[in-house]
């Protein structure tokens, strides 16, 4: 029997399968919530798999989930590569893209890869920062496009998915509650920076700076080597480090949001935005269900 996919129903598979939620897939395509359910529902009617555990609570891939993120993730830029072809658009000018350093370690550089690929004529510069830096590039005009971070509750950007906050270490350290909190942080304006000095201050405890760094893989050879403990996002920790044991203390951080944020730029710039958000919506998944493996210490 042949089956079609819609790539509608993909799409609203792939936002739920990146945030493991159907009111954030509804607001991040611009759909009643029931839609989302319908396209779910269609989805997995074609496939005859359950694709989603859920209940009241919370929303899980299946197994037969987790196999679809790969199919629909070609499907749809199948899709799109014949409609650009038989429009008859080839993308072209600059397109200054920003990304904060939580995305060294993942596989950002293979959706770049395949955007450059697609669209040979686009000149990509990328700007690797701190999100509160790429903020501020990106109100001034630098910018056409940033992925990173911002506090949750925040509005501005395109939400891409929510995550809890981290402390994590190297799995040797151990903290002496006697002692200041040894830090391992990015400098200002790093969110992450902020929100860690904020839950200590507010719950009294000591801190002190072990090592800062604007780049993430000297964060994280600072943390391996056990320097101290780093506030991060929890579906991204690096190779090498866990979570901070709770009985070592440490208060609650709280989440954060990623997010895709435009800039002001109209015409090919606008366009060539579009579509690399449009790339980055698609292969979200592969920047938080996982990272690149680094070597040992």
């Amino acid at each position: 029997m042949d089956t079609t996919y819609d790539p509608a129903q993909l799409r609203t598979f792939l936002a739920v399968a990146q945030t493991l939620s159907f009111t954030q897939a509804a607001r991040r395509l611009g759909i009643r919530q029931s839609t989302v359910s319908q396209h779910v529902r269609r989805l997995e009617e074609a496939t005859g798999r359950q694709l989603f555990a859920r209940d009241t609570h919370r929303v899980d891939l299946t197994d037969d989930g987790e196999a679809m993120l790969g199919f629909a993730r070609s499907i749809l830029s199948a899709h799109e590569r014949a409609a650009a072809f038989f429009a008859g658009t080839r993308l072209r000018g600059r397109l200054r893209f920003g990304a904060s350093e939580d995305f060294v370690l993942t596989r950002l550089p293979e959706i770049l890869e395949s955007f450059r690929r697609d669209h040979p004529e686009v000149e990509l510069q990328l700007t690797v920062e701190l999100s509160g830096t790429l903020h501020r590039q990106l109100a001034a005009g630098r910018l056409d496009l940033v992925l990173a971070k911002r506090r949750t509750g925040d509005t501005h950007g395109e939400l891409m998915w929510q995550d809890a906050l981290d402390w994590i270490g190297a799995p040797q350290l151990r903290l002496d509650p006697e002692r200041p909190v040894p830090l391992v942080v990015f400098p200002p304006p790093a969110i992450t920076r902020a929100r860690a000095l904020e839950v200590l201050e507010e719950h009294g405890r000591a801190w002190r700076i072990a090592c800062t760094s604007t780049s993430l893989s000297g964060l994280v050879a600072a943390a391996r080597a056990g320097l101290g403990v780093m506030a991060h996002s929890r579906g991204m920790i690096p190779p090498g480090l866990v979570p901070v044991p709770a009985r070592a203390g440490l208060p609650e951080l709280g989440g954060v949001d990623f997010v895709l944020l435009h800039g002001n730029r109209r015409g090919a710039a606008q366009e060539a935005a579009d579509a690399l958000a449009s790339a980055i919506l698609a292969g979200g998944d592969r920047l938080h269900r996982g990272t690149v493996g680094t070597e040992g210490p």
